[in-house]
Formats: C-alpha cells, structure tokens, sequence
C-alpha cells in the first residue's frame, strides 16, 4: 500500500459511506465549496472508489495528487483546478 503523502490539505472529506454515484456526487457538491488552487482530502472506502475519483478527476479538469494511499488506501488528494 502506498503511503500516505506529505500533503496539507485545505479541506478534508469523510466519505467513508459513500458508493459509486453517491461518492460522485458527493465530491462534486464538496469541491464547488473550495477555491481553485485548494486541496481537498477525501477518504473513500468503497472498492471501485480506486477507479472512479481518478476517472472523476480526469473528466472534471480537476488534479488528482496522490491516491489510493494511506491505511487501507482509502485517502485521495485532489487539488481544484483554476
């Protein structure tokens, strides 16, 4: 498992309960809340959320900076474009 990066995020994001379109859905309504630039922390269980944030990052024009990482790979930083 990769570790967990040395990255100080703006925002993080607990969702640990999330499944598949929720947990798009979910990260869409928390990154219109940062400003472009900023990092947002999500922690993310659900089994497919390794494919489905980068997926969601690239679609969205948004960068992923680290993840899956950390205990159980469940944490992804992503930083807003603009």
């Amino acid at each position: 498992m990769n570790e967990r990066p040395d990255i100080t995020p703006d925002v993080v994001a607990d969702f640990s309960e999330k499944r598949c379109g929720d947990l798009a859905i979910a990260l869409m309504k928390k990154i219109r809340t940062l400003e472009g630039g900023q990092v947002l922390e999500v922690c993310a269980l659900d089994p497919g959320a390794a494919n489905d944030i980068p997926a969601w990052c690239r679609m969205t024009g948004n960068a992923l900076l680290a993840g899956p990482c950390g205990e159980g790979g469940g944490y992804y930083f992503i930083k807003k474009k603009g």
